[in-house]
Parts: C-alpha cells; sequence; structure tokens
C-alpha cells in the first residue's frame, strides 16, 4: 500500500468511532490519507481529530470557496487510487446508489474513475430492510466494494447484523483492492475501444454506430484478472470502468497517437474499437452550405491501427484484433488474422438488430491453430471468457519460452 492516495469518507454514524484508527492503520502501511466528513459526521467526531492523525486539512464541504476555486471536488477525484466510506449509514447508500451528487462525499464519489468500496454501518433492521438490500444490491451491480457489515453487539443494545468491520479488516480489504489478483496480474493490457469520427467539415463527421460497450466490459475484464489497463476510446457515452487510465480521443489519427505512444510498455494490445476505413481527403474549414443537390466527398484511406501495431518493432508479445462482419464472419476474421499477422481475433456478426447498442453479443474466437465458440451472452459474461482465453495463452507462451530456456541450457 506504500504511496497509494486513499480518500476515506466518514458519514454520520456512532462507528465513525473507528474512523480515526483506520486512517492510523492505513498510514502505518505508507498510504497517503485524505479525510472528507460529511456535516452529519462531525456530530459525532471533530474534523480536528481527523486532521491530527491523517496530517491534512479535512475537506467537509461542496462550497468551500477557496478549495473549489480550481475545482477542488474533481481534483481530489482524480487524486485518490481508491476511495473507501466508512461508516457508510443506510443514507448515504441510498444517495448513492440513486445518483445524488448533493455533498461533497456523494459528489466525489461520482466524478473518480478510482475504485469506490462502502464499509456499511447501521442498526441491524435497517441493514436488512428491503430498501437498503435493493441499494446494496444496485451498487454491487456497479461494482461499487462492499466491505461487511458484520454480526455482534450493536450501539443501540440490540445484536444483528450491521457492525461495521473492525480497522485491520477494512485495511486488508482495502489493500486487496488496491492490488487485484488474478491471471493477469503483473501485465499491462492497452485496449482501444468505440468509434471514430471523421471530420468532414467544422459541424459534420463521417462515423458508425459502435457504442463502445464491448471494448469496455473487455477493459473492466483485463482490470478484474489483475492487469493494468489503459483504454484508448472513441467518442461515445460510457462511464470510465473502475481502476482503468482512460484516453479519449476522436479520429483515427488521434488514436493511433495514443496507441503509439503506450504500445511500447503494453504485454497484450486488444483492439475492440471500430476505427474508420475511410475519411474526406479535404475536410472543409467552414460549414459546408446548402449550395447544390448533390455534394461529393472525396475519400482516403485511414491508418489500419491494429495492423500497425502488429507490424511494429514495439509489437506486444500478444496482439488480439476484432472483426465485425456482415457475411461469411468466420472466413473473413480469419482472412483479418492471417492477414495482419495477429495471435487471436474475436468475431461477430453485426446488423441492423446485432450487436450494435445492444447488451449482449456472440462472440468466435479463433487463433493460428484453435477455435472458441464463446456463445451468445451478456457482453459483461463474453469479456470475461475472452480475457480467461487471452489470459491462457499468455501463461502457454510463458510456459513455452521457459521449455526453450531450459532445452538450450542443457
Amino acid at each position: 500500500m506504500q504511496g497509494k492516495r486513499i480518500l476515506l469518507g466518514v458519514t454520520g454514524g456512532i462507528a465513525a468511532y473507528k474512523s480515526p484508527d483506520l486512517v492510523r492503520r492505513l498510514r502505518e502501511r505508507g498510504a497517503e490519507v485524505q479525510v472528507v466528513m460529511t456535516p452529519a459526521a462531525a456530530e459525532f467526531i471533530t474534523a480536528l481529530t481527523f486532521q491530527a492523525v491523517s496530517g491534512k486539512p479535512v475537506r467537509t464541504s461542496l462550497w468551500d470557496t477557496e478549495a473549489e476555486a480550481a475545482m477542488g471536488h474533481i481534483e481530489l477525484a482524480r487524486w485518490a487510487d481508491l476511495i473507501i466510506v466508512a461508516p457508510a449509514t443506510a443514507d448515504f447508500l441510498a444517495r448513492l446508489a440513486s445518483g445524488q451528487a448533493n455533498d461533497l462525499l456523494t459528489t466525489l464519489c461520482l466524478a473518480t474513475t478510482a475504485p469506490v468500496a462502502v464499509a456499511p454501518a447501521m442498526n441491524h433492521v435497517m441493514w436488512s430492510n428491503p430498501a437498503t438490500q435493493a441499494n446494496v444490491a444496485t451498487l454491487e451491480q456497479r461494482r461499487v466494494l462492499i466491505f461487511g457489515p458484520a454480526a455482534g453487539d450493536q450501539a443501540c443494545g440490540e445484536v444483528g447484523e450491521g457492525r461495521m468491520l473492525e480497522p485491520l479488516e477494512l485495511v486488508v480489504r482495502i489493500d486487496a483492492a488496491l492490488t487485484p489478483t488474478g491471471p493477469l496480474s503483473g501485465k499491462r493490457v492497452l485496449i482501444t475501444a468505440g468509434p471514430t469520427r471523421e471530420r468532414i467539415d467544422p459541424v459534420r463527421f463521417i462515423s458508425n454506430r459502435s457504442s463502445g460497450k464491448m471494448g469496455f466490459a473487455v477493459a473492466q475484464a483485463a482490470r478484474n484478472a489483475g492487469a493494468e489497463v489503459v483504454l484508448v476510446s472513441g467518442p461515445v457515452s460510457l462511464p470510465t470502468p473502475a481502476g482503468i487510465r482512460r484516453i479519449d480521443c476522436e479520429s483515427c489519427a488521434d488514436m493511433l497517437k495514443a496507441v503509439q505512444r503506450e504500445v511500447g510498455q503494453a504485454d497484450i494490445f486488444i483492439s475492440t474499437a471500430a476505427v474508420a476505413d475511410y475519411r474526406p481527403a479535404r475536410p472543409a474549414d467552414q460549414k459546408i452550405k446548402k449550395a447544390s443537390d448533390r455534394l461529393d466527398l472525396e475519400m482516403e484511406r485511414t491508418t489500419d491501427i491494429l495492423a500497425t501495431v502488429a507490424a511494429s518493432a514495439e509489437r506486444p508479445p500478444l496482439v488480439v484484433g476484432f472483426a465485425a462482419e456482415t457475411e461469411s464472419v468466420e472466413q473473413n476474421a480469419r482472412t483479418k488474422l492471417l492477414k495482419k499477422n495477429l495471435d487471436m481475433i474475436a468475431a461477430n456478426e453485426v446488423g441492423d438488430d446485432k450487436a450494435f447498442e445492444c447488451e449482449d453479443n456472440h462472440l468466435i474466437v479463433l487463433s493460428r491453430t484453435a477455435r472458441h465458440d464463446l456463445g451468445h451472452a451478456s457482453k459483461a459474461a463474453l469479456a470475461e471468457r475472452l480475457i480467461a482465453l487471452i489470459a491462457e495463452a499468455i501463461k502457454e507462451r510463458a510456459s513455452t519460452a521457459q521449455r526453450n530456456g531450459a532445452t538450450a541450457i542443457a
């Protein structure tokens, strides 16, 4: 946890008395801690206590004119490697689940791309209430980490589930969240997603129907498998998956530049982006007026980003492409696999009612020696299956390299 930046949110519950100890335990492990308190939290414990144990001024208000002069809430949201709300009251869980941003803490949780965790603390009847359980289920679906609660004696004198986890247990959970383990642990994955837009004039462009959902699901699955993920995205209306660094771009040329800056450090490159094959050769500097019944556009080829990466001196050990086809899906995908010298390709059929802007898809994954039909499922489920195949391919390559090395030494 050395050097990690933790934003600790404290809400108005009696368990707030444990939170200063959580700050102390995190700092003992080398973390930097910034505390944000809700007004209700200040009814239980003072900001001065947290300032003393964290070594930082406590933030309490979205309307702090000095801090917000430079959009301090956005700066804080970007600063954190992880946000943990401990204790998280029933009221806070409800507000977070409904997407409210009516105080500094909820605003930070909405504005961050870092993982968000909550440590619920409340009366056991409140915890078991269907409304609270529905809110928790919503948060889990959005990949908010739920730490606890524990069962036992409560401040109200009753016994049941609803106690906030002890600080040492929370430290273990936080450490695990910051250092995800899995088959891609220690690997760096570079992923492209979404469409590109190729300019016709300052107000018009040529693009395609890609929503970016498949690529974003693959990015999340790679992160879940323990990888460090960089996501290069075209213009889409999707939130950044937690724990992933995102680079936004618009045109093919923009995406190519971003990929070339990052690919040298990647172990795996996955190209899910629907990059435009052609662009207007001479985009207009001013808006084109309706001067005639026809408008002829001269088009030119864009650079093939996937083929460029696969042929480059900085080619990652594993290069994976996607093939969106309307006919002869497998045949066209295998041609692309061989022509572009890819290690693996995921093929799917697209059309008016297939893949585009849908929550599900059907993938067939081809390599030089194998074929895997991943079936029809949600894009999230297919992404998990694809990443499992990629992890297995990486493992096999490592084993082969090890055997070859041993043979050479012998």
